[in-house]
């Protein structure tokens, strides 16, 4: 497994050893051993999966304390994955990255806590499956509005389609004003 730096010091992008013939491919898409073989040290106790269509944006989401750490996959088709940092206290605090991740680049990305996450779907459909360090918990879930000028993220859809959630998430700045 390849270890690629980020913007941000403990953000990783993840590639597997992929093994291709003409009958299709294999890979290891997690392994604790490997993970941590590069310094990766989390005990991840859930997997999540989701599927969308295209234009679909599913975002900015994070945890209140003590979060989830995740790693995210696209199984199917192509998405904009995107990561915002929202720690005020951060030198990178508000800048934002994106990857495409797809069904045959097979890249990871590795999100700590600290961190809002999202993504929008480019292909006619897409499956996201990712892993966490914690229980998924509704009283710590939040999310900041997708397109907070605060961050100016480049979302790669025209017609952005939504949860009624995030159409309703806060500003950065309200949810700090709210959570002081």
């Amino acid at each position: 497994m390849k270890k690629i730096a980020t913007i941000f010091p403990d953000v990783w992008i993840l590639e597997p050893k992929i093994f291709q013939d003409s009958r299709g491919f294999f890979y290891e898409s997690y392994s604790k051993k490997k993970m941590e073989s590069i310094g990766l040290f989390y005990d991840f106790i859930q997997d999540n999966h989701s599927k969308s269509v295209k234009n679909t944006v599913r975002g900015l989401h994070f945890q209140l304390s003590p979060g989830q750490v995740k790693l995210v996959r696209c199984t199917k088709g192509e998405i904009w994955d995107l990561i915002v940092d929202i720690r005020p206290e951060s030198k990178t605090f508000k800048k934002w990255m994106g990857i495409n991740l797809t069904e045959t680049n097979f890249k990871q990305i590795l999100i700590p806590v600290g961190f809002a996450h999202g993504f929008a779907v480019l292909s006619e459909w897409a499956e996201v499956e990712y892993k966490v360090t914690n229980y998924y918990d509704p009283k710590l879930e939040r999310g900041i509005q997708w397109d907070d000028p605060a961050f100016g993220i480049d979302w790669k859809v025209h017609k952005p389609i939504l949860s009624e959630r995030d159409l309703s998430n806060p500003s950065l700045q309200t949810f700090l004003q709210q959570n002081k």
